[in-house]
């Protein structure tokens, strides 16, 4: 990738991260109401869920073409989570919002974060969470069924919060706050696109 690319990302994009439960995509779909976003689609193994739209909410791919894609170079950064299912992000997905008129938002987990800021040192990333206990409840409300799942996701969230400096702005979005989450992100986002537009 060229420095020239890889400047026009790391000042055009935002990380937004956060454990299963955070509701980053609830404050993700609030703050497209409030500011013009553009939301980076991430491309993924894992099977489409009810109401889930291929090349609006992910790429779905099967195992073996993205890991064709791996010997190829295609993606900026992949990793295999706790499902054993594959996420990755493409350097064409990357400057496809980079270079459109709208402030991109980049949603990942935390080892993404890490490869994103070695790549792109001077991108800004905001973690999402919320206490322990409320992010089980949440996990429980919805995936009932599943206790070993939510375990896993519990087990992975508890080793995501270990590395909470890497992020540059930390929210806390508690039961009952979205709208006080949403706006401390909003305002640190206006902030960003100011220091773009100038």
């Amino acid at each position: 990738m060229k420095l020239k690319d890889k400047q026009l990302i790391a000042e055009n994009i935002v990380i937004i991260s956060g454990p299963s439960g955070a509701g980053e995509d609830t404050i993700i779909s609030e703050l497209n109401k409030q500011i013009k976003l553009e939301k980076i689609i991430t491309t993924t193994t894992r099977e489409k869920r009810v109401g889930e739209k291929n090349a609006k909410d992910y790429y779905f791919i099967s195992d073996k073409e993205f890991k064709e894609n791996i010997k190829k170079g295609v993606f900026v950064e992949y990793a295999c989570e706790y499902n054993d299912n594959y996420y990755g992000v493409s350097e064409k997905e990357l400057l496809r919002v980079a270079n459109s008129k709208k402030l991109g938002i980049w949603k990942i987990e935390y080892k993404g974060v890490m490869t994103a800021k070695k790549l792109f040192p001077h991108i800004k990333a905001i973690l999402i969470k919320a206490p322990l206990s409320e992010l089980e409840k949440r996990l429980k409300n919805r995936d009932k069924n599943n206790q070993k799942h939510i375990k896993e996701r519990m087990s992975y969230t508890k080793e995501w919060l270990k590395h909470q400096e890497i992020y540059d702005f930390k929210v806390i979005n508690k039961n009952g706050c979205l709208s006080k989450a949403t706006t401390k992100i909003l305002n640190y986002l206006k902030k960003i696109k100011k220091s773009i537009d100038k």
